[in-house]
């Protein structure tokens, strides 16, 4: 082959090169602009003057800036207490999930019994059927132990739901832990319940941070089950009193969105020292044969 053809190859293949490359610029640009639009709207909407969605325009804080919904939600509504009863919600799911799931899944993982793989299998079944069939058992169980209108009922309905699925990602992770290191352990006269807290849990603590991480922001974008289980306005959570905002009697969607705006705060601060305290575990938690 010349010495022409090969130069003619060679700028052909760049110019494919650049095409493709503006093409997938344009490409993440269309998607990034479709997933912050609407984020951008939000934002807009919390500051935008007046209540109803009609009052906003469609190019984002083009009619000015206020704080007035911001002044409503702290001073002439529940709002603070719907945070609060939400947040207690979900440091508890959080907690008592991952204390349950990491012993039930170092269970499964290093002991050996008669029923493992039957009670394996079913919560895998229990995790194929949605939430939903279950509700009317739920409120009947929740009836009868009187756990309806009550913040620890609606903890305890989260955990039970958090369970399944958790057990079996847990697992999985601990079955890649060395069981030398147990064993190691065990010579020294080590506990199950001490080689559970000190030897498996900080090399598992990257999943046991994804978990408390997931298990936190749910009960956050849950509305059915507090609709089912709250009955009292001070046991509210932000879901059931955001929903107020705009219901067919009123049409308060600024407020609603500004509401909605506050609600990142928690999440963002958790994730960051969530992924702090992932990162650095999944440093330091190799393990050397």
């Amino acid at each position: 082959m010349s010495s022409d053809s090969l130069e003619i190859s060679a700028k052909n293949y760049r110019t494919t090169q650049y095409i493709i490359k503006i093409f997938m610029v344009v490409f993440f640009i269309i998607i990034s602009l479709s997933v912050l639009y609407p984020m951008v709207y939000v934002v807009s909407g919390a500051v935008t003057p007046g209540n109803s969605i009609a009052d906003m325009e469609p190019k984002p804080f083009s009619k000015g800036v206020t704080f007035e919904h911001f002044k409503y939600l702290f001073f002439k509504s529940d709002y603070g207490l719907w945070f609060l009863n939400t947040l207690k919600i979900a440091v508890a799911t959080s907690v008592i999930t991952m204390v349950i799931t990491a012993l039930s899944a170092y269970i499964f993982s290093r002991f050996r019994f008669t029923i493992k793989q039957p009670l394996l299998m079913s919560l895998l079944i229990l995790q194929v059927f949605p939430s939903f069939v279950g509700m009317i058992a739920i409120y009947v169980i929740l009836l009868r132990i009187g756990g309806l209108d009550t913040l620890w009922g609606l903890v305890l309905v989260y955990v039970a739901g958090n369970i399944p699925y958790n057990v079996w990602m847990v697992k999985s992770y601990i079955d890649t832990i060395p069981k030398s290191l147990d064993e190691a352990a065990r010579i020294d006269g080590a506990s199950h319940l001490r080689i559970w807290a000190t030897i498996v849990m900080p090399v598992a603590k990257p999943i046991i941070t994804f978990l408390g991480i997931t298990t936190f922001t749910g009960p956050w974008m849950d509305f059915v089950f507090p609709k089912m289980v709250l009955r009292s306005v001070n046991k509210q959570t932000l879901a059931l009193g955001l929903f107020s905002f705009v219901t067919d009697k009123k049409n308060d969607f600024t407020t609603f969105a500004a509401g909605s705006l506050i609600i990142a705060i928690p999440f963002v601060i958790f994730f960051i020292f969530g992924q702090k305290a992932m990162m650095m575990s999944m440093g330091g938690g190799a393990v050397k044969e």
